[in-house]
């Protein structure tokens, strides 16, 4: 539904957006991501035909958005980042009027208005200037006109900004049901909305994708993925790190803390026991607590964290070598 090919976005001697390429199925829900000024925005400005790229194409739907921009955009919901609307229409009028703006007439239009405004839960705020609404609401009233001519594509500029807890979980569980059927790129600053709503992501830093996979595979790339953490009770730290270094597939044992009689320690796997994940180290940790007689109050495989893998992948290397000699 989706296909960016080497696209190229300059301004002045600037690279904005440098050699991007990626494709969106339909039932796909892609997550963009990145740091501030990474390019993500420029991108979905560009994939959507708001503004022309300097070099590269983009298909929707099999169009040219170059040269069948009409047919591309018919196919697309946008909501911008800040979720710009006309801010003396009421909620009303202005859905009413974006329906119109579609194509929509009628009961058509009435009816598209009225699923848009369950789906966002706007019945208390409908007859409301937008210019009162509070940041949260004008936000939800920018996210029902995108979806308000049931469009194929969806690309939603962060589209979780200043909503309360509540109300992020809501527009994260509209998303992950329509993207059951659309094909759907949302950029987001919050890591948690990649597991709860995104069946891939990409993270793009100053202007390249630099990771491209689904959660679990972005995840797999941290340190923390495949490791165990390991809680005994009456046990020396150091003793017991150093019994664990001996076995074969450790590569290195921390401990984390120990206080009060009870140590926590972080074990990482190497090898074979790496690639094995949860499965790893788990069978040889027990029978060696069993051999040693150490009471475990905790043992538990780590996933790996998205968070640490952002970090990795797009701090500057002189920061990167700070954080890692800090570690």
């Amino acid at each position: 539904m989706i296909q960016v090919e080497h696209l190229v976005k300059a301004f002045g001697p600037k690279l904005a957006v440098n050699d991007v390429s990626f494709t969106v199925e339909r039932g796909e829900v892609l997550g963009f991501l990145g740091p501030n000024g990474a390019g993500k925005s420029t991108t979905m400005r560009m994939v959507t035909g708001f503004i022309p790229p300097t070099a590269g194409a983009i298909r929707i739907g099999g169009h040219d958005m170059a040269g069948e921009s009409i047919a591309a955009k018919r196919l697309i919901g946008y909501l911008p980042e800040n979720a710009p609307a006309y801010t003396d229409m009421t909620v009303w009028g202005f859905l009413n009027f974006a329906a119109e703006l579609r194509g929509l007439r009628g009961m058509e239009r009435r009816k598209a208005v009225s699923q848009a405004v369950e789906l966002c839960f706007l019945e208390t705020v409908l007859h409301q200037s937008v210019e009162t609404l509070s940041k949260g609401y004008r936000h939800r009233t920018c996210f029902a006109q995108s979806i308000i001519h049931d469009p194929d594509v969806l690309v939603l500029d962060e589209p979780t900004d200043g909503l309360d807890p509540n109300q992020k979980h809501e527009v994260r569980s509209l998303i992950r049901r329509m993207g059951q059927r659309k094909a759907i790129v949302f950029s987001t600053h919050i890591l948690e909305e990649v597991d709860a709503a995104c069946t891939r992501a990409i993270i793009i830093d100053r202007g390249q994708i630099v990771a491209n996979g689904t959660p679990l595979e972005l995840r797999r790339q941290s340190d923390l993925s495949g490791a165990i953490t390991l809680r005994l009770l009456g046990v020396a730290g150091a003793a017991a790190a150093a019994r664990i270094q001996e076995l074969p597939g450790v590569r290195r044992c921390a401990v984390v803390d120990e206080e009060n009689g009870c140590v926590r320690l972080r074990v990482y796997p190497r090898g074979e026991a790496a690639r094995d994940g949860q499965l790893g180290l788990g069978p040889s940790l027990h029978e060696l607590a069993v051999r040693e007689h150490w009471r475990v109050a905790e043992l538990r495989a780590e996933e790996g964290r998205l968070d640490e893998v952002f970090r990795k992948i797009t701090l500057p290397d002189t920061q990167r070598t700070v954080k890692e000699e800090a570690k």
